[in-house]
Order: C-alpha cells, then structure tokens, then sequence
C-alpha cells in the first residue's frame, strides 16, 4: 500500500512539474501531505518528517541565497564581461564552439564532486554568453549537467559513494575501471555538444530570421504597434577598475568550495560581505543591489525548503524505500538474471520517482543480491546501476543542485525535464553499451 500511495504521489508532483499546472511550491508540499494522510500517518508525525526533510536542505538554501545575491554583484561589476568578449572573440560567435567549451568547463568545475559548486561556478559565468548569442539557456544547463554527472563518476562523488557502502567495495577500486569510460564519455559528450550546436545555430538563424522579417514589416508600416526598443544595459554598476580584486575574491571563493575549508553558504556570507561594500560603498547602493537580485533568491530558497519537506515525508513514511524494494519483486521470473541491465537501462527515468539514496540504498542492495544468486558478479550488477543512472542526476527533480542551477539560470523543472530528458537517456544508454563493449559490465 505504502508503494501505491508513494507512487502516485511521485506522479502527481511530476506530472504537474510537467505540465506546469501549479507552482512547484505547491506541488511539493500539498500532494506528499495528501499521500502521507492517505498512508495512515497523523499531523504530528507528518510534521516530523517535515523537520528531518528541511534539516537535510537547509545548507542548500543558505548557500542558495547568498550564492544568488554574489554572483548577481559579480555580474553587476563586470566581472564575467571580459571573460565572455574572449570566448566570443575566440569561438567568434560561433554557437558550436561555446556548446563546446561549456562540456569541457563544466567537467573541469565538477572536479570537486559537488555539483552545486558545479552549477555556481559555470551557470554565471556562461549564462550571460549564452543570452548574447541567443543561445537556449536549457542547453547551457543540459550541457552542465550531463559533463558533470560524468565527473560523477569520481570516488568522492555521492553514488560511488553510496555504492561502496552497499556492497563493501572499496570506491577507489569501483573508480579504476570507470576511468576509461568517463575518457570515452567527454569526448561522445563533445560530439553531442557539436550536433546540439549545429541544431542551436539552425534555430537561432531561423529566428533571426522571423525577427528581420517583423522589422521590415514594421518599417514598411504593416504593424499597427511599434516594437519595443531594447533596454539599454545598464553600465553605470560596472566597476572595471576593481575587475581583478573581485577575481581575486570569487578564485578565493571557489577554493573554498573546493577544498571545502569552510561551510559553503559561510563561504559566501564572507565573499558577499566583502564584494557588496568593496564596488559599492554607498548605504543606499548596497541595498539597492540586494534589492535587486534577492527576489530570485527567495523564490527559489523557497522551492528547495518545499522540495526538503517532499523528501522528509516521502522519506520518513517510508514510501521511497518501499517502491524501490517493490519494483523488483513484481518482475516476471524470466527477467531476473537481467534484473541489473534492465534497471539500468531505466536509470534515468527512475530519476524522476526516486531519489539518489533510495535508488542506491533501497534498490541496488536488493538487485544486487538477487543476480548475484544467478552468477552475475557484484561489480557487473554495481556498474550496470551506476552508469544506467548517474547520467540522469541533473534531471531529477530529487537533486537540490539542480533547483539550484535552474534559479541561477531563472528556468523552469518541467521545461528542463522535456528539453533534456531525451538526449540525456539516449546518452546513459550509449554508455552502457560503451562499459558493456569495453568488459565493464559482464553479460
């Protein structure tokens, strides 16, 4: 009963992601209470899980928030502009050689393991390249997140992790073997990055295309309303004179996040703390800059607070434990021995209605005991599991990071999901068969 009642919850909430019908807000706190009622669970209880849920996200949103509130000042003073004329000059304008880029940036960002470091450090500074060159915001966003779920594949990333814990494996001697697929799979990520380009120039060109068509009509008279003129940006905030301290800030920033010296969201109440009064000495200058990029801020803090109190109640009552357990034993008894290969060929949709540690914690120890009982080896079911999910992280709505990435980039769930969750798929399958050619995964 718990499998139905959690099932139908997880469908309800990514059904209306999808279709947009509610806020995500609204979704994430009303349907899992719903489902928690349904199951029999009483106010209280519910309010308990709500509390383990919002303790698990609560360093997210802090980080979240003054993550938002700097890279807003950064991009206010300038700091990103010289970076994005260079790549422009280099790639110029060349919408396949940023796709590019961004897959070797990315992998180079995520080498931390930490995919909100990831996102923090790539969306802001890419983001504003993409919007100058017209390209789709949901690429940049697909690009980032497939070149590091490939980084995640590192021992001191969460899933080999996690992977290590279920099985006792050692994750160092989990990764060895990984190395050369995650070689093979950034050079087939470029390769989609060129085919993603030539299809981004292709509509970029046709919407160009529309757009001096509109003109003309407009100058020949043919529209009754004027086109609104473009707004000028606003150079006034720049501060070119102080480009290097605020690099020197945001590089000491990220060395933070990287050696994990410090909590991130410390991390960057210090960093805020020290860029607002640096560029902007003023009372009134600060506030205003805060003013201006906190409403993007809390929203989005808001919906990870939401998407904690999701995860604690679906978590608590025990309904994410008992799908994972429930999917496999339902199977017909011919598919058993292939119990691995089929769940991992399913990895990423599994993205959508399970979260990472019900996935390695719930169904990978059962998957795995149940193959290994008809010879498959422990390492082969771990592998086919792996890589048949991990490509998937940065499209589930059950990773904080990528709510994350989707404020910082002001976009929406249910757009990324469809945008992405093709090529995402067809990705991890590819590399399947890649392990699968390459003696990773045994048949």
């Amino acid at each position: 009963m718990l499998s139905i009642i959690g099932f139908a919850t997880i469908i309800t909430i990514v059904v209306l992601l999808l279709k947009g019908r509610v806020s995500p807000i609204i979704a994430l706190v009303i349907v899992p209470i719903i489902g928690a009622l349904v199951g029999g669970f009483g106010i209280a209880e519910i309010g308990g899980f709500f509390s383990e849920g919002i303790d698990r996200v609560i360093n997210v949103v802090i980080m979240f928030i003054f993550a938002i509130l700097f890279f807003g000042i950064m991009q206010d003073a300038g700091l990103f502009d010289p970076f994005i004329n260079k790549m422009i000059a280099i790639s110029k304008g060349n919408v396949i050689a940023v796709a590019v880029a961004t897959v070797l940036i990315a992998a180079v960002a995520h080498l931390d393991g930490s995919g909100a470091s990831t996102f923090l450090i790539t969306i802001p500074a890419l983001l504003p390249l993409y919007k100058r060159l017209k390209m789709s915001p949901y690429l940049l966003l697909l690009l980032v997140g497939t070149s590091a779920s490939i980084l995640n594949m590192l021992p001191w990333a969460g899933p080999l992790g996690r992977t290590a814990a279920v099985t006792g494996l050692d994750p160092t001697e989990l990764w060895r073997p990984l190395i050369p697929l995650q070689i093979i799979a950034l050079v087939l990520l470029v390769g989609l990055a060129v085919i993603l380009g030539i299809r981004e120039k292709r509509r970029i060109a046709k919407m160009s295309s529309i757009e001096e068509a509109q003109l003309e009509a407009a100058a020949a008279g043919e529209l009754t309303e004027d086109e609104p003129s473009r707004q000028e940006q606003d150079n006034s905030l720049a501060r070119p004179k102080l480009i290097w301290v605020n690099l020197l800030i945001t590089l000491g920033l990220v060395a933070s996040l990287v050696t994990d010296l410090i909590p991130a969201g410390f991390a960057f109440m210090i960093a805020l703390s020290i860029a607002l009064p640096l560029n902007y000495p003023k009372v009134n200058d600060q506030m205003d800059r805060i003013k201006a990029h906190a409403p993007n801020a809390l929203l989005m803090a808001t919906i990870i607070l939401a998407a904690g109190s999701f995860l604690g109640i679906l978590g608590g009552t025990g309904m994410l434990d008992s799908i994972a357990v429930d999917m496999v034993t339902i199977l017909p008894a011919m598919v058993v021995p292939y119990l691995h290969l089929i769940i991992g060929a399913f990895g990423v949709p599994f993205e959508l209605i399970l979260n990472t540690d019900a996935y390695y914690f719930a169904m990978l120890p059962v998957v795995e005991q149940i193959v290994t009982g008809y010879g498959v080896d422990t390492f082969s079911a771990a592998y086919a599991m792996i890589i048949g999910n991990i490509i998937g992280t940065f499209v589930s709505p059950f990773a904080p990071a990528l709510w994350l990435a989707l404020g910082l980039a002001g976009l929406e769930m249910g757009k990324h999901i469809r945008y992405s969750i093709f090529w995402v798929w067809g990705f991890s399958l590819v590399l399947m068969g890649v392990a699968i050619l390459l003696g990773i995964i045994v048949i």
